[in-house]
């Protein structure tokens, strides 16, 4: 058995450096012909078909093959691959599925950094049909202010520039919280995305006084010198003193790491911060040591905040719900796929990894998939040492996902938690966060994430493709944003005080 698994890993290298994800002679955003974008269209229907474990879980067949066939009947004449990523997310965000996901070719990736284009001036806050100025790239813009409403650009009102970004960006069933926050990240790629690169943009407003005006403004143009969101945050978070000199690399580090787990301990309020902002990498030394300071501590509250959480490793999340959950839990009572040996292997470079623990953990049911039982069967219970048992305070979004779902699911409705913020992003039924390898269309180099297990969460829970519920709904305000307030955090720290009032 050694010898044959040796082997099997020895092929799958020598295939995987063989596949190649890349275009010889390659030109920026590059048209393929129609032809071949067809090919590559049906090939994926049939890859989805013979592989995906929920195709159908929230979507008719017969609106999928309607999808498919109106996408393939649409491609008349060869497209660059902005257009032609733009119709296969289309497509793949009808499944309503949100680990299943369109990303640009290893080509474009690689090349987008040399060739910025002219975007969209604004940074905008979208929840809903709503929309407001978070800033302006003009550091002397004195008409969009942070907090100002936006009514409508170029003609189309907050309703119908949603209704034109959210199907280029997949999610788990009908919640389009997820999509929201994602746009609200980065508003001028997906502006650009879904109607491209315009030299002046007719902007709807309302002032500070209250009235509708219009202003037109230009394109702004990155500089290769300008530094991303995430470089200036972390500097002004290593940053104490009005100084130039650059943090060091382990400044850098830590700043890092505090962006994505951090605790904060208020013994004079007997209340305490977790924020968990994902579950990968190595974070139950984290935990432990979290949950001893606030053990020894004393407090009797504890707010956890996992808005920015997008999932994960799930034994991170099943670790940390250890300290907080009042009773034995599994990670869900169903992990299964449709078939136990991977279905066109030649276009899935990662799929030789996958196919042999598929085939030695996985054994089919009556059902016809073929089932984790190890998974299925496991069941977690409650930590001894360090368990939290006072108020706990959960802080979720629509960004709050995968692994973030299956942490707020597993404690909501428990007696001593309260779920404050938006529904989240994550599907509350269940998901498809296991095993997920890239698909590489021949053609166009375009990669499709494909999940390969259903996880459902607890059957007993209504598959009616809704996230997970707060208890207690607070969403995002123009006036908030403007004076830079956290409502989430306002509002409990209001039930706090009520409590110990």
């Amino acid at each position: 058995m050694q010898q044959r698994l040796v082997s099997i890993i020895a092929f799958a290298c020598v295939f995987t450096a063989c596949t190649s994800s890349k275009i010889k002679h390659y030109q920026f955003n590059q048209k393929t012909a129609a032809p071949q974008l067809q090919r590559d269209v049906v090939l994926l229907k049939k890859i989805l078909e013979a592989n995906h474990p929920s195709l159908y879980w929230y979507t008719p067949k017969d609106t999928i093959d309607a999808a498919f066939s109106a996408a393939i009947n649409a491609i008349t004449d060869s497209l660059d691959e902005v257009a032609f990523r733009n119709k296969v997310a289309t497509i793949i965000s009808q499944i309503k599925c949100g680990h299943t996901s369109v990303r640009f070719s290893a080509n474009y990736s690689k090349a987008i950094e040399q060739h910025r284009y002219p975007c969209f001036p604004l940074s905008i806050k979208t929840w809903g049909d709503s929309m407001v100025v978070l800033g302006s790239f003009f550091p002397r813009d004195s008409t969009f202010k942070r907090g100002t409403i936006i009514t409508a650009i170029n003609g189309r009102n907050t309703h119908q520039l949603m209704a034109n970004m959210f199907p280029l960006i997949s999610t788990d069933g009908n919640s389009n919280g997820f999509k929201s926050q994602v746009i609200s990240s980065n508003f001028p790629n997906w502006y650009k995305l879904a109607f491209g690169v315009d030299s002046t943009y007719r902007v709807d407003y309302i002032n500070e006084k209250g009235e509708a005006k219009t202003v037109t403004v230009k394109n702004f143009w990155p500089t290769r010198k300008v530094t991303t969101t995430k470089d200036t945050s972390l500097k002004k978070a290593v940053t104490t003193t009005p100084s130039a000199k650059q943090p060091s690399k382990h400044q850098q580090r830590q700043a890092q790491l505090f962006a994505k787990r951090s605790l904060t301990i208020d013994t004079t309020n007997s209340t305490a911060l977790l924020h968990v902002g994902t579950f990968s990498d190595r974070l139950k030394p984290f935990f432990r040591k979290s949950m001893k300071s606030i053990t020894l501590s004393g407090v009797k509250n504890i707010i956890i905040d996992v808005r920015d959480n997008t999932g994960g490793k799930l034994e991170n999340s099943t670790f940390l719900t250890k300290y907080f959950i009042d009773k034995p839990f599994k990670t869900g009572d169903t992990v299964a796929a449709i078939t136990n040996n991977i279905h066109y292997k030649k276009y899935i470079p990662q799929s030789y990894f996958l196919w042999l623990p598929m085939h030695l953990f996985s054994k089919k049911k009556a059902d016809g998939r073929y089932h984790k039982q190890i998974e299925e069967r496991k069941i977690s219970r409650p930590a001894i040492k360090y368990h939290f048992n006072g108020n706990i305070y959960l802080l979720q979004g629509g960004l709050s996902f995968s692994a973030a779902t299956l942490f707020t699911s597993n404690l909501k409705g428990q007696q001593n938690v309260t779920i404050v913020g938006e529904e989240s992003g994550g599907g509350y039924y269940g998901n498809t966060a296991m095993f997920l390898p890239t698909v590489i269309l021949p053609n166009s180099k375009l990669r499709i994430i494909l999940p390969l297990y259903r996880l459902v969460i607890d059957s007993n829970r209504h598959q009616d493709g809704r996230g997970v519920l707060p208890d207690i709904l607070v969403l995002p305000n123009s006036n908030a944003i403007k004076q830079g307030k956290d409502v989430k955090i306002d509002t409990v720290k209001a039930l706090l005080l009520k409590k110990h009032s």
